[in-house]
């Protein structure tokens, strides 16, 4: 019986999934990352005629893609834990099962979040600036950043990682923790977590941390009305998907003071041009999408990935479906 194939889209994709497949499927790797132009067409090129596909790429998943794929596609399984780069819609309408990688990097994006909380609310950036051009001054008034013991904060999306997030905070002494989302989280009562509408989030929090999905209602969920809401003195931190803010709007915000400062790890379009306004900002503290890359994490990732595509081609469940 000849072994099911299966197409990993991305070069990168760690060893520690690749021998996971080794012997159980035949597997190629696309000898592209996805910040090389051609990568996209050499995927839709190299597609036909797989039984499994590994989409570990920003690309979008499009019906045009999965037409090109052939009648034998049984199963894909992303390597993140968002599915937004998936027409999920169109997965369904196929029955295609598909995979993900939830949970498995609650940790490391956790600590990325508890950094870039740090970093922003204590001006790093500007700190480091003024060290590096010989402008370090001194004096009681110089530098002055946020404190988060004693603050309010404020999770849009009690997943896995919000938890995490509020655990490592807990030993920061915040006053308030409390959390907006579709439904209460049964976890939210040991953490000391108060549901709350996004509104009222906005109005009583001081730092504001987005770990939702990205959906079309998330889609610039933080805008120039919702901007106006929050504190002078807030401090939003984004960890989920850049589509969930309106870059223009807090661009504005931000040079404007209206809001205190941003610390970033995901942006749109990623990699973000070097000449973005955002990265012009003092109080905009942006770093490239580091929240899972850790060894550890980036290794679990690849193994669940690999886990999820060889259930999925024999037609059993996937240990982490997404849908």
């Amino acid at each position: 019986m000849s072994l099911k194939r299966v197409l990993i889209v991305n070069k990168t994709f760690p060893i520690a999934g690749i021998e996971l497949l080794n012997n159980k499927v035949q597997h190629k790797i696309l000898p592209y990352s996805d910040n090389e132009p051609e990568s996209l067409s050499e995927i839709k090129k190299n597609i036909k005629g797989f039984d499994g596909i590994i989409w570990n790429t920003k690309h979008q998943l499009t019906k045009e893609i999965l037409e090109l794929c052939g009648p034998q596609l049984k199963a894909v399984t992303t390597m993140s834990s968002g599915i937004d780069q998936i027409d999920v819609e169109e997965l369904k309408k196929r029955r295609l099962p598909l995979g993900n990688v939830p949970r498995v990097l609650d940790h490391a994006v956790a600590d990325i979040t508890v950094g870039l909380l740090v970093a922003a609310a204590r001006r790093f950036k500007e700190g480091v600036e003024e060290l590096m051009t010989g402008q370090w001054k001194y004096g009681v008034q110089w530098m002055i950043g946020q404190d988060i013991a004693g603050s309010t904060v404020g999770i849009v999306g009690l997943g896995g990682v919000g938890q995490a997030v509020v655990k490592r905070l807990k030993g920061f002494e915040v006053a308030k923790f409390i959390y907006s989302g579709r439904n209460d989280k049964p976890e939210a009562k040991y953490l000391g977590a108060e549901r709350v509408p996004l509104d009222q989030l906005l109005k009583e929090s001081d730092y504001v941390i987005l770990s939702c999905p990205l959906t079309n209602e998330t889609k610039n969920m933080i805008n120039a009305d919702s901007l106006k809401i929050m504190k002078k003195n807030a401090v939003l931190i984004n960890i989920a998907r850049g589509g969930l803010v309106d870059q223009e709007a807090l661009y504005n915000a931000l040079k404007e003071r209206q809001i205190f400062a941003a610390g970033l790890d995901v942006v749109t379009p990623e990699p973000i041009p070097k000449e973005h306004p955002l990265l012009t900002l003092p109080n905009c503290y942006v770093v490239p999408h580091l929240g899972s890359a850790t060894i550890e994490t980036r290794n679990n990732m690849a193994k669940i990935s690999a886990q999820n595509i060889l259930a999925g081609v024999e037609g059993k469940t996937m240990p982490f479906p997404a849908f």
